[in-house]
């Protein structure tokens, strides 16, 4: 059995949250609005609502019966395209027309539904319609992912922009794209993610989604260091190897005995020492000179090699 998704986990730990029968209203009010599609006018005004996550499914079943003392049908069927997941359908096959007017809703194009009334509810059941809004239609990346994404697909811009509204009311600052099917809300910062998480009360989901961001930062961090370490390493090396080649043509050409002593001083030091920084050369000749002057030493002995070159 293939180990949850983080998304998964996330909807399965949603819908656990014991609510007040306002938010269980508002969670189901998202998942009809996003999921749904009836059938009025034609004498039997049912309703489906899909999903392909199993507790979803089942949340929606229960708050169903809750809500309404209905007994929806559960049908199964396998996905034939790309990933051949399951695809849970929970149906009224009857009398459904008061469900969704009770939800605040209204039959749209194509079976779908709007918001009758928009309004502005309350506190707790704002956070439960996004909650229901990302159990219906909802994902999210595995923190552990190269970039973090976060998304609730709509069926048509109403639907996009109500999301959208509500989110933003956290100050999230979620986006909409048009996709081929639909409409995507959706938030692409790690830390506006965990914001969410937060509104829709999935706690454990973000502690997980922190600890790796934490680790993926501090790697991140760590790797540029090494780079940056890397990178002095380069520079120093070959600095290194063109003082050495100086001095080795200077004491070739006229030996270093010739040299003023503080030139003959740093040369030998370079040759008694030749994968060591300046910094720490310095050190080793004691307060006599600093890492600037040395290296000033270094462009003298390379200024008298270069013109020995000159002069072949």
């Amino acid at each position: 059995m293939r180990p949850l998704s983080f998304a998964a986990q996330t909807k399965k730990e949603l819908t656990l949250i014991q609510e007040a029968p306002c938010c269980r209203r508002a969670e189901l009010q998202a998942m009809v609005l996003l999921n749904g599609a009836g059938s009025p006018g034609d004498g039997r005004t049912g309703l489906t609502v899909q999903t392909e996550n199993v507790a979803t499914a089942r949340r929606i079943y229960t708050l169903l019966r809750e809500l309404f003392d209905l007994h929806p049908e559960v049908l199964v069927r396998k996905k034939m395209r790309l990933k051949k997941n399951n695809v849970y359908a929970v149906r009224v096959p009857a009398g459904a027309e008061a469900v969704w007017r009770s939800l605040g809703l209204a039959p749209g194009d194509a079976g779908g539904f709007s918001l009758a009334e928009p309004g502005r509810p309350r506190a707790c059941c704002r956070r439960a319609f996004l909650r229901g809004a990302f159990l219906a239609a909802g994902s999210v990346n595995d923190p552990g992912s190269p970039s973090y994404h976060l998304e609730i697909s709509c069926q048509t811009p109403e639907q996009a922009n109500v999301i959208r509204r509500r989110m933003n009311e956290y100050g999230l600052h979620a986006k909409v794209i048009a996709r081929k099917r639909g409409y995507v809300v959706y938030l692409k910062e790690g830390e506006k993610i965990v914001e969410f998480l937060s509104v829709i009360g999935a706690h454990q989901a973000l502690l997980k989604f922190e600890d790796v961001r934490i680790m993926k930062g501090m790697r991140n961090q760590v790797n540029r260091l090494v780079n940056c370490e890397t990178a002095n390493m380069n520079k120093t090396i070959t600095a290194a190897v063109r003082q050495l080649d100086a001095i080795r043509l200077i004491d070739e050409r006229m030996g270093l005995e010739h040299l003023p002593d503080k030139l003959r001083e740093a040369a030998q030091l370079r040759l008694q020492y030749p994968e060591t920084n300046l910094q720490e050369l310095a050190q080793r000749m004691g307060h006599r000179v600093t890492k600037s002057g040395l290296n000033h030493r270094f462009r003298k002995l390379q200024e008298i090699a270069d013109r020995l070159r000159a002069g072949e």
